[in-house]
């Protein structure tokens, strides 16, 4: 169809009026004198003479008009806009900032309002909108993300240091540091002991259809345990069992603690990565197997360079798929002394210090977003015919 009409883009236009709705009318920062005394709110066009805030509605009512008659041309404009308005948004905070806040209160701290929130959710969403329509792949969206993440980087380095937010993490950067490399550890540490696992069921479930219905309906049900149940139910035998044996013991095994928490994710993961190892293995062509022992192929030979590597995508969307779920999961595991960034989410709630509860959130967010971006790439990348 080329540049002729199209219908108009409903999706579009409705998170733009969304998004420019939001900023003209939520409160975009409060600001407080110390972390005890509540924030006065403030709204965009209270701000700066309000000038500022209109001229960033512009760019979005832009894309509005584009979308009602969209074109190839004007999703291209339309996609330099939103990148546009997320780069300059975290600038237009910076400015905000030295405007609401009095440099005679050194602990005067400007938190993040409800439109800064909605604003991001409804642009990030029509950025996925804008990369689909156009048929980018998936890390040329992710490079559309640079410019915003260096404007946040530059301003928070530069300008931001009232930010709450940021006040935060300063006075917890070391606890920050240990919690994170802690919750790498734990994911990184379940979903590795999982894949071996899971290799291994997949296998035995393959040659022995009882195995098959055994373990499926093992694993769904563990799939039906709460989170918060299942740390409960291994406490006990964990603590006898460190109580009876001094090695388990020295190496920090307990009802609380580490253990349960790889236990319990452990046990989460090794359903879907044992659902996608299975039917990897067993959907590949039967024809392409057959044409293997044709060639003389051992059935080790077989399975090794043929049948791993058609299957190895699939495997690694099991992967993808565990390990996002793995990294929201070890959150909860705070509760039972066994570190990560959940400690900040419940420390925050405990306190009702929303700030803090994001230092935890935020990153768990982001790691999650980057595990699914990287593992996906590289499934996508070993598909034939993958990324041409």
């Amino acid at each position: 169809m080329g540049e002729g009409r199209q219908a108009p883009n409903w999706v579009l236009i409705s998170l733009m009026l969304a998004a420019g709705a939001a900023w003209l009318t939520l409160d975009v920062v409060s600001v407080a004198p110390n972390r005890i005394v509540p924030g006065t709110p403030h709204v965009a066009l209270g701000i700066l003479g309000g000038v500022p805030a209109i001229l960033l509605v512009l760019p979005m009512l832009a894309v509005t008009l584009l979308a009602w008659h969209p074109t190839r041309k004007g999703l291209w404009l339309s996609l330099a806009s939103v990148t546009g308005v997320l780069t300059l948004l975290p600038l237009w905070l910076a400015a905000a900032t030295a405007m609401l806040v009095d440099p005679d209160l050194p602990q005067a701290r400007v938190g993040l309002g409800s439109a800064i929130w909605v604003l991001l959710f409804l642009l990030l969403l029509a950025l996925i909108e804008l990369r689909t329509r156009l048929g980018l792949s998936r890390p040329m969206g992710w490079l559309l993300l640079i410019p915003m993440l260096l404007a946040w980087w530059l301003s928070l380095v530069l300008w931001l240091e009232p930010l709450a937010l940021q006040r935060e993490y300063q006075a917890r950067s070391d606890q920050f540091a240990d919690a994170l490399l802690t919750h790498l550890t734990l994911v990184g540490a379940a979903v590795g002991a999982s894949l071996i696992l899971a290799s291994l069921l997949a296998l035995a479930m393959r040659r022995h259809p009882g195995v098959r219905r055994m373990g499926f309906a093992a694993l769904n049900f563990l799939q039906t345990i709460p989170s918060l149940a299942l740390f409960g139910l291994l406490l006990a035998p964990l603590a006898w069992l460190a109580s009876r044996f001094e090695g388990l013991a020295s190496i920090g095994v307990s009802g609380i603690g580490w253990a349960p928490a790889f236990l319990a994710l452990l046990g989460y993961s090794l359903l879907p990565m044992v659902r996608n190892i299975h039917v990897a293995l067993e959907e590949v062509d039967p024809a392409v197997i057959e044409s293997a022992h044709g060639m003389g192929m051992s059935r080790r030979q077989v399975f090794i360079q043929v049948r791993l590597p058609l299957a190895l995508p699939v495997v690694l969307e099991g992967v993808r798929i565990t390990t996002v779920q793995a990294i929201g999961l070890t959150a909860v595991a705070a509760l039972i002394g066994a570190g990560g960034l959940g400690t900040f989410i419940f420390q925050g709630l405990g306190q009702a210090a929303m700030d803090m509860v994001l230092l935890g959130a935020l990153p768990i967010i982001a790691l999650a977003l980057m595990a699914d971006a990287l593992i996906g790439f590289l499934s996508e990348r070993l598909r034939p015919g993958g990324l041409e």
